[in-house]
């Protein structure tokens, strides 16, 4: 049985089809790829897994029991977490404290959650930095304190919706050797990524959207390769580059 299983998903806002038909499964431990071009859906995606939206057809399977008409903190509860690509902390609130709020969503227990989130916080390499203000981090902190925040909520399964984006090429490499050990610790990844070589490096498997349609699914060197994805998406200067 997949950890996550999506079938026929559509999500439609007015006229526009958003998401069309999507079927994708994750299985427990894996990481799983989303790309394609802006606008080709894939927030949506994420936003009806997690409950912001609901769909408008189709079904969405958490450890083989229904999610699809569950509210965000449900879904939570149910061991699904997600870091967004604009990370909006807590600005006046120490690193600690916005640490303990994600923490607090599993547990009524303050002192249990504080004891949980300085964990978290230790593994996220922000130990040093739980007393200081989140407004005060750097962009790189921030996304560190965003995955902080999820993790603190003891995820089976964790979305990570473009956590690279801004970060310069040092950092990406931080962060994809922290995903790494996020998933060692026993938390499946599902990721949408706009770093390319960070995707493919992370990614067993790769679904690309396009116009709300799933056009190829596969393992990184497929998706690559294949023409639909290159023509759509990747471009012939990414072929060149990854040739060369």
């Amino acid at each position: 049985m997949p950890l996550l299983s999506v079938k026929g998903l559509t999500k439609r806002f007015g006229g526009l089809l958003a998401v069309n038909r999507l079927d994708l499964s994750i299985e427990a431990g894996e990481i799983l790829g989303l790309i394609g071009p802006n606008g080709a859906g894939k927030t949506t995606v994420f936003n009806v897994i997690n409950g912001f939206y609901p769909a408008d057809e189709g079904e969405i399977e958490f450890e083989g029991t229904s999610i699809s008409r569950l509210k965000p903190d449900a879904i939570c509860k149910k061991g699904i977490a997600r870091a967004f690509q604009i990370v909006k902390p807590f600005g006046d609130m120490t690193v600690l404290d916005n640490t303990i709020v994600g923490a607090l969503a599993r547990t009524g227990d303050l002192k249990k959650a504080a004891r949980e989130a300085l964990d978290v916080l230790d593994s996220v390499g922000l130990w040093d930095k739980k007393d200081v203000l989140a407004r005060s981090l750097t962009i790189a902190d921030r996304k560190r304190l965003e995955l902080a925040r999820a993790l603190a909520t003891k995820p089976k399964l964790l979305l990570l919706d473009e956590v690279m984006a801004g970060l310069n090429p040092k950092e990406v490499e931080e962060t994809v050797a922290l995903v790494r050990k996020i998933r060692e610790s026993g938390v499946t990844i599902f990721l949408i990524e706009h770093v390319m070589q960070a995707v493919m490096n992370l990614s067993e498997r790769i679904v690309v959207l396009h116009h709300g349609s799933k056009i190829m699914e596969g393992r990184p060197q497929e998706v690559a390769n294949d023409e639909r994805v290159i023509k759509a998406y990747l471009g012939e200067e990414y072929t060149f580059a990854r040739s060369s």
